[in-house]
């Protein structure tokens, strides 16, 4: 922990003499480089202070109890410094002068304020905020804690204090400590600033500490499966039932833009005949509770009547947990000699490139299916295949056959 410097030093006031021919006494206290001023009610003749020892001169009665009462003074303010310093761990001049001259302002601070914001949001779990989403919120608290307590030796901050030093130290510290990335630190740094957005409405922090603060999120390209990858792994035969049931899952949601949640929580109930008598799942996104319909599409259904009845509670699919699944698709990557970092999210992606927008079904549709609430995320999604850019300009080659040149 940082050792602070800590001084109290009582100055007189030379250019401001009485009636009486006396000077006030000014306290100043000075922690860490920056000092505070507090006006006392003491005064003196200027010829009988000693402004290095800062005391009065002299050994009469009067000088005796003037000299007591400065070292009062000094014991009281020291009193409030390392009262302060043992509550919080940290302690700025403001807050000892604060302290000495009775300033009583409730002390909000960052530790009571994150925990009512990650109360608020388990409330809106299953409303406006999936589990995941709460348990991320959760996770970055833990990690706020941590740098707390290793950059400061400290369990808590006063929300005044917070300042941009905060923000980009808590930045530097996710990338070294935790070896976060751009995109992982990103996120984080939004979910923090959720929480001083919060103490800002309450009007209880006055200067935002994220003014000057820029970070950027990079674009990741994911990836997405092709026509061909996709045709190999449908085609491969599994000595494993295990990986013939992963294999499965994720074809499923290759052909239905479904994420692993809502591909999870997926029932009977969630099959319906649509007005064009076909079999579409309608269901909402747990993420975002936005409504999803997405029509049946023949390898679909076909996955759907190969495990029809063969679990409870109207479950369609054999369902283990993602993160399973993803050891899983690295085995069946390797077997089908795809070289690719296959992730059940991979699944989502090659739904919206190869089997959708790269058989020109517009971009407003894919969005729709996908369960998007803004388009910009499909664009995310979205990338145009060179056999898409092919067959477009195949097209266009044949209109403009007939002009003559």
């Amino acid at each position: 922990m940082k050792k602070n410097t800590f001084k109290v030093l009582f100055l007189i006031r030379r250019n401001q003499v009485n009636k009486e021919g006396k000077c006030a006494i000014m306290i100043r206290i000075t922690v860490d480089g920056e000092y505070e001023r507090i006006n006392s009610t003491l005064t003196i003749e200027p010829e009988l202070w000693d402004s290095a020892a800062s005391k009065a001169i002299g050994r009469s009665s009067k000088i005796a109890e003037f000299n007591k009462r400065i070292e009062d003074i000094r014991h009281v303010i020291k009193e409030h410094y390392y009262d302060i310093l043992n509550r919080h761990g940290y302690v700025t001049a403001e807050m000892v002068k604060n302290a000495f001259t009775g300033v009583t302002a409730k002390e909000e601070s960052l530790v009571p304020l994150y925990l009512q914001h990650l109360e608020d949001t388990k409330k809106l779990i299953g409303l406006s905020k999936a589990d995941p989403t709460y348990k991320k919120y959760e996770r970055m608290y833990r990690r706020v804690v941590d740098f707390m307590k290793k950059k400061y030796n400290i369990t808590d901050i006063p929300l005044r204090e917070i300042k941009l030093s905060f923000i980009t130290d808590l930045e530097f510290f996710l990338r070294t400590e935790y070896k976060y990335s751009q995109n992982t630190t990103y996120k984080c740094m939004k979910f923090f600033k959720q929480v001083i957005n919060k103490g800002i409405r309450a009007g209880l922090i006055f200067v935002d500490p994220f003014n000057g603060y820029k970070i950027s999120c990079e674009r990741v390209d994911r990836g997405f499966l092709s026509e061909d990858e996709l045709a190999k792994m449908m085609a491969k035969t599994f000595g494993s039932k295990r990986l013939e049931q992963v294999r499965d899952i994720f074809i499923f949601a290759c052909f239905t833009g479904l994420a692993y949640i809502d591909l999870a929580n997926l029932r009977v109930d969630n099959i319906q005949k649509m007005f064009d008598g076909r079999l579409w799942i309608v269901t909402h996104r747990q993420k975002t509770n936005t409504k999803v319909t997405v029509p049946l599409l023949p390898p679909a259904l076909k996955i759907l009547n190969k495990y029809e009845g063969q679990f409870l509670d109207g479950q369609l699919l054999p369902i283990i947990t993602n993160q399973k699944l993803n050891c899983y698709l690295k085995e069946i990557a390797e077997i089908c000699e795809i070289n690719k970092n296959l992730t059940f999210h991979l699944a989502r992606h090659t739904f919206a490139t190869t089997m959708t927008l790269g058989k020109g079904v517009p971009i407003e549709s894919v969005s729709k299916m996908l369960g998007h609430t803004n388009i910009q995320t499909t664009q995310i999604y979205a990338r145009i295949t060179n056999d898409k850019i092919s067959k477009d300009m195949e097209n266009l080659a044949q209109n403009l056959g007939s002009l003559n040149f």
